[in-house]
């Protein structure tokens, strides 16, 4: 069924198709009138709108109707159809989705909207669909297109061709079964909710090692040390080479005192 076609039209769309040929499948859409769709040189669903009409002139003569595809169009309402659905061309193909979409139109033509409203009601519905589809039964007597009817009987009775093909309580059911569909509030397909990208945590950056106080301070105690312990020791009057080792251990001290601050550690570079 055509995605466009409402659920309740849907319902009746398959009904009226089994109705009218006998079958609700795929291959009920290249039937044409008396099943005779074996004689046809390619399948009703291969061919064009403008094919399936220019076919049809001679159908009524050779096969007694011109009754075509799952709807069972007569060349007449075709012709009409393209009138008034302007989007339709010559060359579209005779689709399934397109027999849909025509047979809909009748359905609105019907007065199916006014019927889902219940501005008419499923008596009057049901004549209006025998008007269209000879198929159909009236469900309460009336005067029909040849004579006065009862229900039960086709709207065409009494033309020599056309009868009912399903029992009143069956389309009774049927429409009660649309109208149910129809006035259901159908909730939209929704998407799958799309999970959250976590976004990247973004890495902290290294701030830079401020110039503190306690480096400066550390520093010049390293240095106010040396210059202490040189005054002390006297280191003038010992000999170089003693000098230098206590110097190499001072200044040990003081590099050790400075870079045991991580703060410090961290500006010279060292883990």
């Amino acid at each position: 069924m055509d995605k466009t076609v409402p659920p309740g039209a849907a319902i009746l769309l398959d009904f009226i198709r089994e109705t009218e040929v006998g079958r609700s499948d795929r291959a009920s859409y290249d039937v044409i009138y008396g099943h005779k769709q074996a004689k046809l040189p390619k399948p009703l669903t291969a061919m064009t709108y403008g094919e399936v009409v220019d076919a049809q002139k001679g159908w009524s003569k050779r096969f007694r109707s011109s009754a075509a595809g799952g709807y069972q169009f007569t060349r007449a309402t075709l012709i009409d159809l393209a009138k008034q659905v302007t989007s339709i061309s010559g060359k579209d193909v005779f689709t399934p989705d397109l027999q849909d979409r025509l047979a809909y139109k009748l359905l609105v033509r019907r007065g199916y909207p006014d019927f889902i409203v219940g501005k008419i009601t499923l008596v009057e519905f049901a004549e209006n669909l025998a008007k269209e589809w000879a198929s159909f039964p009236v469900l309460a007597a009336t005067k029909g297109s040849e004579r006065e009817i009862r229900r039960g009987q086709s709207y065409y009775a009494g033309d020599g061709l056309n009868k009912a093909l399903v029992k009143p309580e069956k389309v009774e059911v049927v429409l009660k079964e649309v109208l149910e569909a129809a006035r259901r509030p159908h909730e939209p397909v929704e998407e799958p909710e799309a999970r959250p990208v976590p976004l990247p945590v973004p890495k902290p950056r290294a701030k830079p090692v401020r110039k503190s106080g306690r480096f400066w301070t550390w520093l010049l105690t390293a240095g106010g040390t040396i210059v202490t312990g040189l005054k002390e020791l006297n280191l003038v009057a010992l000999d170089w080479r003693v000098q230098i080792a206590i110097l190499v251990v001072i200044v040990a001290f003081a590099v050790y005192a400075i870079t045991s601050m991580p703060a410090v550690r961290g500006a010279l570079g060292l883990k």
